[in-house]
C-alpha cells in the first residue's frame, strides 16, 4: 500500500465513531415496536442489606424472571429519589448511588450498572402533560433500585432508568400521573415501583428481624384488603385509615411507589402477591404484581 493510501485509510479509520455497547442498546430499543402489554410490579424493598441476602424475599425475586417476559427497558419509581418536580433520568450510563451510611464494606463493593434508556426517557418527556417532566442526566441507580434488580435481572442487561417521586404533590397527584405512563407497558417497559407499604424506621425494633408491631400488621392486612378489593380511593386517602396507617406512614416516600403501580392498573387486571413478611416490627415486605 502507498503511503499517501495508508494515511487516507489511518485517517477513515480515525472518523470513524465507535460504537459502545450502551449505544448499541440503546439503538435498538429506539427501534423496538409495540408488544403484549407488560405487567406493574411493586417491590417492598426493606433493607439494603437484601442486595446480599439469600432469604425467602431474595429467591422470590430471583423467581420473577421466570414468570414474565424479559423486558426490553425498566423503568423504577423509587422511594429515594425525592425532587422538587418531577424528573426522568435521561443518562444512558447510570451508575450504582450508595445513598445510605453504616452499612459493610461488602455492600458499598457491589455494582450493578446496566445502561440506561435516554430515548425512552425522552418520550416521557414528550407524552406527559400532567406535569411538566424535565430531564435529568446525571442519575444512576439508588438502592430502591439496584439492590432489587441484583436479584431479578443478575446481568444488568436490560436498559434501566427511573422517573423521581415529586415530594411536594399529594398522593392523588401520583395516582393520575402513573396513568400517562401506560404507553410505556405496550412498548415492553416493565414498571417497578419500589418502596414499603409499612415504614418506620423510627420505631424499627432491630431484636425482631421478621417479627412486627401489631399495628404494622394491621395496617399491612388492610391494605392487602383493599387491594383485593380495587378499592383505589382509598388506598390513595391512606390519611383516613385510622391511627395504624398514621404509624406506618409518618413520611409517603415509601408508600407512593404502590400508588404508582395502582395508578398504571388497567381495568380487568388482577393482582398477585409475590411475598408478604415483615421486617424489625415497622417494615413490610409486601409485594405483588398487575397484570
Amino acid at each position: 500500500m502507498k503511503r499517501k493510501d495508508f494515511l487516507k485509510t489511518i485517517s477513515l479509520i480515525m472518523a470513524t465513531p465507535i460504537i459502545t455497547k450502551a449505544e448499541n442498546v440503546i439503538s435498538e430499543l429506539a427501534k423496538a415496536g409495540a408488544t403484549a402489554k407488560m405487567p406493574l410490579i411493586f417491590i417492598g424493598h426493606g433493607n439494603p442489606m437484601n442486595a446480599l441476602y439469600d432469604n425467602n424475599f431474595t429467591q422470590t425475586l430471583k423467581g420473577i424472571q421466570n414468570k414474565i417476559v424479559k423486558p426490553k427497558a425498566i423503568l423504577v419509581i423509587s422511594a429515594h429519589w425525592l425532587t422538587n418536580g418531577t424528573f426522568v433520568s435521561i443518562n444512558p450510563t447510570p451508575k450504582t448511588i450508595y445513598d445510605f451510611g453504616g452499612f459493610p464494606d461488602e455492600l458499598f463493593k457491589v455494582k450493578y450498572e446496566p445502561v440506561g434508556a435516554p430515548e425512552l426517557a425522552k418520550e416521557i418527556k414528550e407524552k406527559i402533560n400532567y406535569t411538566k417532566v424535565q430531564a435529568d442526566e446525571t442519575m444512576g441507580l439508588d438502592h430502591g433500585a439496584w439492590t432489587i434488580l441484583k436479584h431479578m435481572y443478575p446481568n444488568a442487561d436490560i436498559p434501566t432508568f427511573e422517573l423521581s417521586i415529586d415530594y411536594s404533590k399529594p398522593a392523588a397527584y401520583h395516582y393520575e400521573l402513573a396513568k400517562q405512563l401506560n404507553f410505556l407497558r405496550d412498548k415492553g417497559v416493565l414498571i417497578i415501583g419500589s418502596g414499603n407499604i409499612v415504614h418506620n424506621l423510627g420505631m424499627v425494633d432491630w431484636k425482631n428481624p421478621t417479627g412486627a408491631f401489631d399495628w404494622a400488621n394491621e395496617f399491612d392486612s388492610t391494605v392487602k384488603s383493599l387491594l383485593d378489593k380495587g378499592d383505589d380511593i382509598s388506598l390513595v386517602n391512606y390519611q383516613n385509615l385510622g391511627k395504624s396507617a398514621l404509624l406506618s406512614i409518618p413520611t409517603n416516600e415509601h408508600y407512593l411507589p404502590m400508588i404508582y403501580t395502582l395508578g398504571l392498573k388497567t381495568k380487568n387486571e388482577n393482582i398477585s402477591y409475590l411475598f408478604e413478611g415483615m421486617e424489625m416490627g415497622s417494615i413490610s415486605m409486601r409485594s405483588f404484581t398487575i397484570n
